[in-house]
């Protein structure tokens, strides 16, 4: 009797550990292979939206060292509205933003997305942020506009992914027509560009961007509607409803004044479009981030630093201004300050070279710093940046304090989390803090700040 009930007892808790082995697995696989599946809490909770975004001449582009765009001015200003920071995913074409954010490595589509059954299948529209016409662009003709009886059996080239697709396919069967349509990776822009380089004859585009464009190719021909103006929008997951709640919340309200400024600035400034399109120093017409690039590309090669993160913290410091000077007294392309200026040989500040080798011998001896108690260059980066910024001491204090309480110096998320308390009395008066009261929190940003516009360098300019 006492074996029989001991095997039964055995078999149950089997089965009980079992059910419970398997809810588990179910749970971790959840965890681990679902960790996308996030709403804006668990987007709060981590600290970054990530919202996919073309890049051209009115959504995401650097120009002369500054980020910029339509979108990006409209996702910084939502960032701020969420209190996190974004990340910025370029995407090729919109099939590929659609995969991004079904898979969970965006959060929210940033694009001007029209309305379509098949689409709201897929996602959640937000409200719309505004209207928009689609336009065939070609070249102008000596004899008269463009009609659709005058493109006969001509191609017609449209961006896979788009609605262009198909309401030309209406056109077609309505007009009894014979042109072709046929899709393309390329982005609108790219194809408006073929067409004024003559490789294609036809492209249609979003009305705004063919206004944009043609403000610096003249010979355009863009007044043959496609279709007549509809509501376009940004997408989040089905199952973020609370993100798209707030994103409307915030839409609601910068409709009033913002986000108009913004239209005018990106598509009715005529002059904003020609320059940051046509210039050497824009990541959508020349390959250059500043005139000092090659100083840079020198001055990266003595760190062992990818330039382009030299030129963010360059941009970071001055903005490329080799006379700025701070209130602090700091100078130069890299803002050194007097005592440093003096330490590291820096007879002018002003002089672009003299302020670069200076900056790069310090940042070389801050690496040598934090070599031995950061190993990993990637995170030592990180404290190399915030020393540069606040200064070493204050630095080293986070790192003590991070010590003390037992957690990890060899990392930043750590480190950073005290340097952000020695602004607090309890613990800048620590008796293993040297340097005193500092807001810390300054260096923390500056450092997030740096490695994002590092980050969008890397994205939109080449090594």
């Amino acid at each position: 009797m006492k074996k029989t009930l001991t095997l039964s007892l055995s078999i149950i808790i089997l089965m009980l550990f079992g059910v419970q082995c398997t809810f588990l697995e179910e749970r971790f696989d959840t965890i681990f292979h679902d960790p996308y599946v996030l709403d804006l809490p668990g987007i709060k909770t981590r600290g970054t939206l990530r919202a996919a975004v073309d890049n051209n001449s009115t959504s995401y582009y650097i120009y002369r060292g500054r980020r910029m765009g339509y979108e990006f001015e409209l996702l910084r200003d939502l960032g701020k509205t969420l209190g996190v920071q974004i990340k910025f995913v370029v995407v090729n074409d919109i099939e590929s933003a659609f995969q991004h954010l079904e898979a969970g490595k965006v959060d929210l589509i940033a694009m001007n997305l029209e309305h379509s059954a098949v689409r709201s299948d897929r996602i959640a529209f937000t409200q719309a942020l505004g209207s928009m016409s689609t336009v065939v662009v070609g070249l102008k003709s000596m004899e008269k506009p463009v009609f659709w009886e005058g493109i006969g059996n001509d191609t017609i080239y449209v961006r896979k992914g788009t609605v262009y697709k198909s309401q030309l396919k209406h056109i077609k069967d309505s007009l009894s027509l014979n042109f072709t349509v046929l899709e393309s990776p390329e982005h609108e822009e790219t194809l408006i560009d073929q067409v004024a380089d003559q490789d294609i004859k036809w492209t249609v585009a979003d009305k705004n961007i063919a206004q944009a464009n043609a403000t610096y190719y003249q010979g355009l021909d863009i007044h043959l509607k496609v279709a007549e103006e509809g509501s376009v929008a940004w997408a989040t997951r089905k199952n973020s409803p609370k993100l798209q709640e707030e994103v409307n919340a915030w839409l609601t309200d910068k409709k009033k004044r913002f986000i108009p400024t913004l239209y005018s600035k990106y598509f009715l400034n005529s002059r904003n479009s020609y320059y940051r399109s046509i210039s050497q120093f824009s990541s959508l017409a020349g390959n250059r981030i500043s005139v000092f690039d090659d100083i840079i590309r020198d001055g990266a090669g003595e760190l062992g630093w990818d330039w382009r993160l030299l030129a963010a913290l360059v941009y970071k410091e001055s903005g490329f201004d080799t006379t700025a000077t701070s209130y602090a007294g700091a100078a130069g392309l890299l803002q050194l300050m007097p005592v440093t200026l003096e330490r590291f040989g820096v007879t002018n500040p002003n002089d672009p070279t003299q302020s670069l080798s200076g900056g790069v011998r310090y940042l070389q001896y801050l690496d040598k710093f934090w070599r031995e108690r950061v190993p990993d260059s990637k995170e030592r980066i990180r404290f190399i940046l915030a020393s540069y910024n606040v200064g070493q001491g204050h630095v080293e204090d986070a790192w003590r304090l991070t010590m003390k309480y037992g957690k990890n110096t060899r990392s930043w998320k750590d480190v950073s989390f005290f340097l952000n308390l020695k602004s607090d009395p309890e613990y800048y008066r620590d008796p293993i803090v040297k340097s005193g009261y500092a807001k810390g929190h300054v260096a923390v940003n500056y450092v997030r700040d740096v490695l994002s516009l590092f980050e969008s360098y890397k994205t939109l300019v080449e090594p």
